[in-house]
C-alpha cells in the first residue's frame, strides 16, 4: 500500500514531514499569487487587516459607541480590539472551510498525477490562511501596545490556543475537499454556514450577555472556546484553560483523523468524476 492510500493518524502526521518542502513551496506560491499583479504586492496582507481594524474602531467605538461591559480596570481595551480578536479566529477557520470544497476541483491536473499527494492541498490552504491570521495578530498587538502602552506576557500562549482549532479545521477541510468533488452544491452551502457561524459566535458580543440557558448552547460552537481563550491571552492577560485546551485538542485530533480517513478512502473516484 502506498503512502497516498494510508488512512492512519500516523500517516496524517507523517505527511507534514515527508512533503514539508513541497508544502513550503506551494504555500509561498499561494500567498504571493494572491497579490500577483498588484502594485503593493505582498504589502496588501498588512494593509488589509490594518484598514479593517481602523474601520472597526471608528464604526463601533465612535459611531455606535459600543461597549463590552468591562470592569473599570480593563476599560482601556477598546471594543474594536475585542471584536478584531474574534474576527481573526473566525477568519482563520472560515477561509479554510470556504475554500475546501473547491480545492480538488480547482486542481484537476493534480488528480491525474498518481504520485501527487492530494491530501496536502488543505494544508496549503491552511498555511496561507495562518500566514494572514498572523499578520492580523501583528496588527492587533501593535494596536494593543498603542492603546495600553504594554503587552501581557500571556500572548506567547496564542499559538497553543490556536493549535487545536487548526487541527480540527484540517479535519473538516479534508472532509469538504473530498465531498465537494461529488456534491458541487456544498461549496455554496458552506459559505452560508460560515457566515451564519460568525453571528452565532461570541465575536460581536460576550457569552455572558446571553441568558444562562443559551450560554451552554453557545459553548457547543467550536469557535466559542478558542475565541474566548484568544482574548484571555491577548487582551486580558490571563493564562489559557489548560484542561479545556487538552480536551479540545483530543477532540480535534479525532476530527482531523476522521476527515483524513474520509479523504483517503474517497479519493479513488476523483478521476472518474473530474
Amino acid at each position: 500500500m502506498t503512502s497516498t492510500t494510508k488512512t492512519t493518524f500516523f500517516a496524517l502526521v507523517r505527511d507534514l514531514f515527508e512533503y514539508r518542502q513541497l508544502l513550503t513551496q506551494m504555500i509561498r506560491r499561494e500567498i504571493i499569487g494572491r497579490y500577483r499583479g498588484s502594485v503593493l504586492g505582498l504589502a496588501w496582507s498588512f494593509f488589509n487587516p490594518l484598514l479593517m481594524l481602523l474601520v472597526y474602531t471608528f464604526v463601533f467605538s465612535v459611531v455606535f459607541k459600543a461597549r463590552w461591559g468591562l470592569p473599570e480596570d480593563q476599560g482601556k481595551v477598546s471594543y474594536a480590539t475585542i471584536l478584531f480578536t474574534g474576527m481573526i479566529v473566525h477568519g482563520l477557520f472560515a477561509e479554510c472551510i470556504n475554500r475546501a470544497p473547491g480545492l480538488v476541483l480547482a486542481n484537476p491536473s493534480y488528480v491525474k498525477k498518481v504520485v501527487f499527494p492530494l491530501q496536502i492541498l488543505p494544508w496549503v490552504s491552511m498555511g496561507a490562511a495562518f500566514f494572514h491570521a498572523m499578520v492580523s495578530v501583528l496588527i492587533l498587538v501593535i494596536a494593543i501596545l498603542f492603546l495600553n502602552g504594554s503587552l501581557s506576557i500571556t500572548v506567547i500562549f496564542l499559538p497553543l490556543v490556536l493549535f487545536p482549532l487548526i487541527v480540527a479545521t484540517m479535519g473538516v477541510s479534508w472532509f469538504l475537499a473530498s465531498t465537494g468533488v461529488y456534491l458541487r452544491d456544498i461549496g455554496q452551502t458552506v459559505g452560508l454556514l460560515t457566515t451564519i457561524l460568525l453571528f452565532l459566535s461570541p465575536v460581536f458580543f460576550p457569552v455572558s450577555a446571553l441568558p444562562p440557558r443559551f450560554q451552554a448552547i453557545m459553548m457547543l460552537n467550536p469557535l466559542t472556546f478558542i475565541i474566548e481563550q484568544s482574548r484571555n491571552v491577548l487582551l486580558w492577560g490571563k493564562g489559557p484553560d489548560w484542561i479545556g485546551l487538552f480536551v479540545y485538542t483530543l477532540l480535534s485530533a479525532g476530527v482531523a483523523w476522521a476527515g483524513y480517513y474520509w479523504f483517503q478512502k474517497t479519493r479513488k473516484g476523483f478521476a472518474d468524476v473530474l
